[in-house]
């Protein structure tokens, strides 16, 4: 066959390819749109967590009752005081990373390790204060009412802060923020139709078969970069 009839052959034959390239491409969009990936998804709910830098996941009021006693040139002087206050349970999510979150393609079980839950200073509802005194010989000659409401006002923080991590007070905050955390990744996967499920845990909490499903589940870091890699030689 005569060369000028090759030209037109081997033009098309390249514009086919390019247009089959273009279209598989294509269809690799829409095909990832249909059936997202549930580790990308993770990745974004996960950035999108770290914006939010504290998560507040829980918040109690509790009402503090100390009283103090002071004793000077032969009198004595007490005051009791009663502070209430708030106290907000909190997730630094700067110290969440990728490789806190893991993922098992084959039970589709999306597992997050929990950073430890902090707690605020206390927010002490100054109008609602209450004070008892006794010893009003002593208060009016010295500076002893000045020194009992400072002592009694450090004893008042320190006990709402002790009154907030206790046992139960605290099964209640992880219990708040696994649910929250979990939420967070776990409904962008139910819009794209999977029916991947959530665990959020804290490190110490796990032994035995949660501890074997960590260890058998992937970094999202690791499935990420692996997925580029493949996008790469492609």
């Amino acid at each position: 066959m005569n060369r000028k009839f090759w030209v037109p052959f081997g033009l098309a034959g390249g514009i086919l390819l390019i247009l089959g390239a273009l279209a598989w491409l294509l269809f690799s969009r829409v095909e990832q749109s249909i059936n997202p990936d549930p580790v990308s998804i993770a990745d974004a709910s996960l950035n999108s967590l770290r914006e939010q830098n504290r998560l507040i996941v829980f918040e109690a009021s509790y009402n503090a009752s100390v009283t103090t006693t002071l004793n000077k040139l032969g009198l004595s002087a007490r005051k009791t005081l009663i502070m209430p206050g708030s106290v907000r349970y909190e997730i630094d999510m700067a110290k969440l990373t990728q490789d806190d979150v893991r993922w098992d393609a084959e039970k589709q079980i999306l597992s997050i390790q929990l950073p430890a839950i902090e707690t605020s200073a206390p927010q002490v509802r100054m109008e609602n204060i209450q004070t008892y005194d006794d010893g009003g010989i002593l208060m009016a000659l010295t500076d002893a009412e000045d020194v009992l409401d400072q002592a009694n006002r450090r004893k008042g923080v320190a006990e709402l802060s002790k009154q907030a991590k206790n046992p139960l007070q605290m099964r209640l905050a992880r219990e708040a923020a696994r649910r929250a955390v979990s939420n967070n990744f776990i409904l962008p996967m139910r819009a794209a139709g999977m029916n991947a499920r959530i665990d959020a845990f804290f490190p110490y909490e796990r032994s035995g078969a949660n501890k074997d499903q960590w260890d058998l589940s992937r970094p999202i870091k690791e499935v990420l970069a692996e997925q580029q890699k493949r996008e790469g030689v492609k």
